[in-house]
């Protein structure tokens, strides 16, 4: 009586938000809770018309937030779905930019459609629009509709399934995974036999069935190239399962696989090749992979970044390359069981305008081979009805012999590091590139004594940052990373989640190191892509004598605070939910200028080109005011051990020429130079040394001419003297020899 009364209470909360007619034409009120969870009837006065439930009680429906979608949906008794109102959500991008209307618009299209007959299987499930921008959004709604409906009419409460729920519900073999069974087999026998199973599709098979869809503008817009080209070829098993895990991962990497699970947690491998890749660009934005989707029964999920890893190869013998390959480690609370058919579902998308686009989804089906599987009898209809709502029996997490208890053996190579090997030569072209700018730092002085060199040298260097660590390579490191290992301190740390990243990894190595010696300068002035966009753009700007302003210091000391209120903001929010704080990083234009490469909804890249456009008449501007990872890594580069950074005691107090030229406008007029704004360009490094702009060592240089010349043989006894030509407005003035000037009369 609790639970029911806990479920319709969870159903009430938000049928005060909704009027029957809404949800089952013709009704004019709600009848009393039936069932746990609930649904309750749509009554015409005394005459049942439908019943109304809460989507998220029957499926998944989590979007982007991390937090269900809710959404009531009316459905006759025979399971035709006749309405839908969205209740409640927490999604970003449909509260921050998308309308709301055009998302349920795009569900709505399930209105009508007749769920009993996807239950029976004699009819497809019904597919919504897309909804650019809010891809995640619009399926997960999709697919919670149905998926709960489908539910309902399985479980018998509503259509014509009671037969089919109470043949269900009959006793049956349990089944469980064997730990015993199976061997380490090389690739051509696991896929043979069924342990890894693959899609593979043509360029022709895309294109027909898109032709075939009915969708006339996806016909339009074939996939270009050969059509017995690979669109994609896409591989799947369940690694969980120790002769599948050992196999694919290698003895030491599935050790380290089952060290990280909980019992009944499952993990799969996921490998693809071809045109068309199954991670897409949408978990760099927002972490969710929305290209594929797990599917068992009426439960489904779609995989966000935290429960992915990067791996490099595969350990079967015969293994082909895969240019992606993910292990994604489902969800604890994920309802999944490993001996009963699942499927995982690709979604092909397909561009048709400006905004629009198409999509179709292939199904991948999964059915662990009988070999790996255990049958015991059944159990009595007592137990079997307290065992039913047990969770999936656990999967042996280690070699077969090993006792329960046992701890795992210690692997001599985790999984990180086969991801290390699979990128050894970005990962040393990285360390160079690192050793070049310490060795720039550590001889600096000797560097920036010919300008010349120094500014083509930098040049260089930031176009190799720009081009290829962050167009070619993405290293492009943002202040999610730095809310995500704050994140991880507070809720349990761990170095494979960091190291499974090596360009990231070694760039924040090497920022750590930075800031004990120079502050944020070597990551804000030479190892920030955008941050050299932003200078070779305005190096550009200048050559084309573009007008530069320059703030005045009164109102540029009160902007450059922005940057560290809006990351104390996004620090905040990452406190109370780390997914709202990723979409509202958003202010960084990083991904889409250098991750994305602009290839993004039109207001991110608006929002990117006006940052750069400004950045063209005030260098630097979004580093100057608006960065939060600047301001992040400004806060503990205060810390600092060493001063290489060069004053003579007249810069401030007369001479401001250093402060008038920083780029930046990180020297005070007092002459001190502010290591929270400082870049380390090195241009006040150029000007120190500079006998022909620095005042104080033009005056060294007069000096010291001077003394050569009085020093001179020519100045010496008998001698003429120097012969020194004098100029006026660019002219030699003839003057008469020293022996024809007479003094004037005393």
């Amino acid at each position: 009586m609790l639970g029911e009364a806990r479920a319709a209470g969870r159903l009430g909360e938000y049928l005060g938000k909704a009027e029957p007619a809404e949800l089952v034409a013709g009704a004019n009120r709600f009848g009393p809770p039936q069932g746990d969870p609930a649904i309750v009837p749509a009554l015409k006065d005394d005459q049942l018309l439908g019943f109304v439930y809460l989507n998220s009680d029957f499926a998944n429906a989590t979007g982007y937030s991390g937090k269900p979608i809710q959404l009531l949906v009316g459905i006759t008794p025979k399971g035709v779905v006749t309405g839908l109102k969205m209740v409640e959500h927490k999604e970003p991008i449909v509260l921050l930019g998308i309308p709301e209307k055009r998302v349920v618009d795009a569900v709505n299209k399930l209105i009508g459609a007749d769920m009993d007959r996807v239950a029976r299987g004699t009819a497809p499930a019904p597919q919504v629009d897309i909804v650019s921008g809010a891809t995640v959004t619009v399926l997960v709604m999709g697919d919670s509709i149905v998926r709960s409906a489908t539910k309902l009419i399985k479980g018998g409460r509503l259509g014509g399934q009671g037969g089919i729920a109470a043949a269900a519900a009959a006793p049956q073999a349990r089944k469980t995974i064997d730990p015993g069974k199976g061997e380490i087999r090389d690739w051509e026998t696991l896929v043979g036999d069924g342990s890894v199973r693959r899609l593979v599709l043509s360029v022709d098979d895309v294109n027909k069935a898109f032709e075939k869809s009915g969708n006339a503008a996806a016909a339009a817009h074939p996939e270009e190239g050969d059509p017995d080209d690979t669109f994609i070829d896409l591989y799947v098993a369940d690694v969980a399962v120790p002769a599948i895990g050992r196999s694919l991962l290698g003895d030491d990497g599935y050790n380290r696989l089952a060290g990280r699970l909980k019992p009944g947690q499952q993990a799969l491998v996921v490998a693809g090749s071809g045109r068309y890749s199954f991670k897409g660009a949408a978990y760099v934005r927002g972490g969710i992979f929305d290209r594929v989707e797990l599917i068992q029964d009426t439960n489904s999920i779609r995989f966000r970044d935290r429960d992915h890893t990067r791996l490099g190869s595969l350990e079967a013998e015969g293994a082909p390359h895969f240019p992606e390959i993910a292990l994604f480690v489902l969800p604890p609370e994920f309802t999944f069981d490993p001996t009963e058919p699942w499927v995982l579902q690709l979604l092909v998308q397909r561009v048709v305008g400006a905004k629009d686009k198409a999509w179709l989804t292939f199904d991948l089906g999964y059915t662990l081979p009988d070999g790996y599987i255990k049958r015991e009898p059944a159990a009595p209809a007592q137990q079997q009805a307290a065992t039913s709502a047990a969770p999936p029996p656990a999967v042996a997490a280690g070699p077969a012999k090993r006792a329960a208890g046992t701890p795992f053996v210690a692997e001599d190579e985790p999984l990180w590091m086969k991801i290390w090997r699979g990128n050894v030569v970005s990962i040393g072209i990285t360390i160079a590139a690192l050793g070049a700018l310490t060795l720039i730092f550590f001889f600096q002085n000797s560097l920036v004594r010919r300008p010349r060199v120094y500014v083509w040298v930098r040049r260089g260097y930031l176009l190799f940052i720009l081009v290829w660590l962050g167009w070619y390579a993405n290293a492009q490191l943002s202040v999610v990373n730095v809310l995500t290992f704050a994140n991880s301190l507070l809720t349990g740390f761990s170095w494979e989640y960091f190291l499974s990243a090596p360009l990231i990894f070694l760039l924040w190595a090497a920022i750590a190191a930075g800031l004990l010696f120079w502050g944020r300068g070597p990551f804000c002035g030479w190892l920030c892509p955008f941050g050299a966009l932003q200078e070779l753009l305005n190096n550009i700007a200048q050559a084309i004598k573009i007008p530069q302003y320059r703030l005045p210091w009164g109102l540029h000391e009160r902007l450059w605070p922005i940057k560290y209120i809006i990351f104390l903001g996004l620090f905040g929010m990452s406190l109370y939910s780390t997914a709202l704080a990723e979409q509202l990083a958003e202010v960084e234009p990083f991904k889409t200028t250098i991750v994305l490469k602009f290839a993004r909804e039109w207001p991110y890249v608006i929002y990117a080109l006006t940052t750069l456009s400004a950045g063209l008449f005030v260098e630097r501007f979004f580093c100057r005011y608006m960065c939060p990872l600047g301001a992040a890594l400004a806060i503990p580069g205060r810390v600092r051990m060493f001063e290489w950074l060069r004053r003579w005691p007249e810069c401030g107090s007369p001479c401001q020429r250093c402060a008038k030229e920083c780029p930046v406008q990180a020297i005070h007029p007092e002459g001190h130079i502010n290591v929270n704004e400082c870049i380390y360009c090195m241009h006040c490094q150029e000007l120190y040394f500079d006998d022909h702009r620095c005042p104080h060592m033009i005056q060294v240089r007069l000096k010291r001419e001077k003394r050569d010349a009085l020093s001179s043989p020519s100045m010496r006894s008998g001698g003429t003297g120097p012969n020194t030509i004098i100029t006026a407005g660019g002219k030699p003035i003839n003057l008469p020899p020293v022996g024809a000037i007479t003094p004037p009369p005393t």
